[in-house]
């Protein structure tokens, strides 16, 4: 009969630590996103195969997150949250509040080399991006996207200013509806990984939360605890 009774707590014991553990995998890190994947950023008629709408459909973005675009310096990166903007492919007669140039081309140079930009995801809602050169024939061409950023885990310290909000937009860098390059490569200057905690500053690359592993692992342990001590009759 004791026996019985014991396993019967053994039972729920086990099925109570997995639910709790379970919980742990709940908690979606930040992520870094490669423009275009393999094709980078680019447009169609440099790389016919590009399909920017194809590439945003299976994505979920949310704050935090750092879209890494691969180029090179002959194409720009502008990004606004302006549709207007975006449907003109117009920076130069963007609003500043809400256009920001993140990278630019160099019509001056006689060469091309690569460019990686790393943008962050900083406001909720509907964020565009483009290409402007050559009197917006880059973007016409298929050199553009959106994308709808979610609030996530809201926006890491690293990313916070202090007289912004979540909602607010980036600052511009440089200052200032619809519809390749090699993988990955982050500047030496970029010190963001793929995965960090939401307070914190960042972690080494492709690593768990650790610190919202730990406070997860925190709270669980805690309760392990108390179910032995009901199970047991500790306490």
């Amino acid at each position: 009969m004791e026996q019985s009774i014991f396993n019967s707590r053994y039972s729920w014991l086990l099925l109570l630590v997995l639910i709790l553990i379970s919980f742990s995998g709940s908690v979606d890190a930040y992520k870094n996103y490669t423009v275009g994947d393999s094709l980078g950023w680019f447009d169609k008629l440099e790389k016919p195969k590009i399909n920017y709408d194809k590439w945003v459909a299976d994505k979920k973005f949310s704050l935090g997150d750092f879209l890494i675009f691969n180029t090179d310096n002959n194409h720009s990166v502008i990004q606004t949250y302006n549709f207007t903007t975006y449907k003109s492919c117009d920076y130069d007669n963007a609003l500043d509040n809400d256009t920001v140039q993140w990278s630019s081309a160099d019509s001056s140079s006689t060469s091309t080399f690569p460019v990686s930009m790393a943008v962050p995801l900083r406001k909720v809602g509907t964020t565009y991006f483009f290409s402007s050169d050559y009197d917006g024939e880059q973007c016409q061409n298929g050199q553009h996207f959106k994308i709808n950023v979610m609030y996530g885990q809201g926006l890491p310290r690293s990313l916070r200013d202090p007289s912004d909000d979540d909602s607010l937009a980036p600052i511009s860098p440089i200052s200032g509806d619809e519809e390749s390059a090699p993988d990955t490569l982050v500047p030496s200057s970029f010190d963001h990984p793929r995965d960090v905690s939401t307070d914190d500053s960042p972690e080494p690359s492709n690593s768990i939360s650790l610190s919202i592993f730990s406070q997860c692992l925190g709270i669980q342990l805690n309760w392990i605890f108390v179910v032995f001590a009901l199970a047991f009759g500790i306490c």
